[in-house]
């Protein structure tokens, strides 16, 4: 198992590393660029132009890895949800960069629109699901379990719908979101081998792969962004894991850092609201606080990364004792 675990990550690592570079040029010459809202952090207009949609190459790297590895896995149905839901979600990111794309602006598909979307492939997941897993969820340290019996679809909808959009807002700086999502997805893979989920711990290895080489070209300065594309795709990949290993409670610790992106847009707006145009933070998601309050781009991105690796490890061993 350890020989297709080191393979899975050596081929989704590799296949990244080649088509990227490849991709670049020919996403410059289709004009497929970032747009910068003109309200963000001045120094990120240079960003402008930069080639997006880098999600489908780690995505489609992360998939073949799996597929050589473990060709078995897909008539596994609990890998199939895993992977309907990192496609499903990816494919819905695919569509708003492709409208921001066409139009040259920072409009893509519109909020209600992308949230419908989102809502309606979250409760097709627990339909196909529902059969083969139950309405239980495991309270951490205390090992108890409750059935939520209906109550249980809400969870699902809010850790689809929530997770996809929290890792949408943690794509805010170079190799922010690539690197948390590494740190978050770590400690599944040791809950999958512990349910005898190998084939989703040979595709969690595999995406972990593919994102240390798309790191590569995202770290500061950024060569390509993933999108909405990537970041919908990660955000249903994570909330699939943890319903499929019964770590729901354990994912909002593991995913700390998106829930506290999620959390200071919240504040941002309420506070805005409350009080007629007052702001709470300097500009919110919370990462471009710190960049406005004197921090540099990268010296933020590693203050994130290492809240994110203490929550993570938390969360692995709250989700460990259970």
């Amino acid at each position: 198992m350890f020989e297709k675990m080191l393979l899975s990550f050596g081929i989704g690592l590799g296949l990244t590393l080649i088509m990227i570079p490849a991709a670049i040029p020919v996403l410059k010459k289709l004009k497929f660029g970032q747009s910068i809202r003109k309200e963000g952090p001045a120094s990120h207009l240079v960003k402008e132009g930069t080639p997006n949609m880098g999600g489908i190459f780690f995505i489609a790297a992360s998939l073949a890895a799996a597929l050589i590895v473990e060709p078995g896995a897909f008539f596994n149905i609990d890998f199939w949800v895993v992977v309907m839901a990192y496609v499903g979600y990816g494919l819905i990111g695919f569509i708003d960069d492709f409208i921001i794309d066409i139009r040259h602006n920072n409009e893509g598909l519109k909020p209600r629109y992308k949230f419908l979307l989102q809502l309606i492939l979250a409760i097709l997941f627990y339909l196909i699901y529902k059969n083969v897993t139950n309405s239980y969820i495991i309270i951490p340290f205390f090992n108890k379990s409750f059935d939520l019996g209906w109550f249980y679809i809400v969870v699902v909808i809010i850790m689809f719908t929530g997770e996809s959009n929290a890792v949408n807002l943690a794509d805010g700086l170079d190799g922010l979101c690539a690197g948390l999502t590494i740190e978050a997805l770590a400690p599944f893979i040791y809950f999958c081998f512990r349910i005898h989920e190998y084939d989703l711990a040979i595709l969690l290895i595999g995406v972990i792969g593919s994102l240390f080489g798309y790191l590569r070209y995202n770290l500061h300065p950024a060569k390509i962004f993933m999108g909405d594309t990537g970041s919908l795709a990660l955000g249903g990949l994570l909330a699939a894991i943890a319903m499929v290993t019964k770590e729901e409670i354990a994912l909002i610790l593991i995913g700390g850092v998106f829930l506290i992106e999620v959390l200071s847009v919240i504040i941002q707006i309420t506070y805005f609201k409350l009080t007629h145009g007052k702001r709470f933070f300097k500009m919110a998601p919370i990462h471009h606080h710190f960049e406005l309050s004197g921090y540099k781009e990268t010296t933020v991105v590693w203050m994130f990364w290492g809240a994110g690796a203490v929550l993570s490890a938390i969360g692995f061993i709250m989700g460990a004792m259970m």
